[in-house]
Parts: structure tokens; C-alpha cells; sequence
């Protein structure tokens, strides 16, 4: 498997997509509270999200940073 070297921006990308992924997954697996689930992607982590993106050149480039997550953590 080759290996890619990432920049600052695009590991902080790939680090903030990570997040964001497991914060969904967190949420959607949490049994619904007693005022329903709380939303699934808070404000923050999605704003972050997109900050990285944006920081790394990937803003509306998405097969570009897919095929960058697939590189550095295929099991995702």
C-alpha cells in the first residue's frame, strides 16, 4: 500500500471528518431521550468539519478528499 504523507491542513481535514463520523455514530446509536434524540450533527462539529476543509483546499471537492480518507484510513 503506498503511503501518503499529508499536509497540516489535509490531516486536520481527514481528523475533523473522523470526529464528525463518530459523532454521528454516537448519537444515532444513543437511545432516544425523554425530549427525543438530540440532533445528530451538532453545530460545532459540523462547523469544524468544514473549517478543515476549506483550510486544505477540499471545500466542494469531495471525490479529492474521499479518495485522501480512503489513503490514510482505508477502513473507513
Amino acid at each position: 500500500m503506498p503511503t501518503a504523507v499529508l499536509t497540516d491542513h489535509e490531516r486536520s481535514a481527514v481528523q475533523a471528518y473522523l470526529r464528525l463520523l463518530q459523532t454521528v455514530r454516537a448519537a444515532l446509536d444513543a437511545p432516544p431521550g425523554p425530549g427525543g434524540r438530540p440532533p445528530v450533527v451538532p453545530p460545532s462539529a459540523l462547523a469544524e468539519a468544514e473549517r478543515a476543509l476549506a483550510a486544505a483546499g477540499l471545500e466542494g471537492n469531495e471525490e479529492a478528499f474521499f479518495r485522501l480518507l480512503h489513503t490514510w484510513c482505508p477502513k473507513t
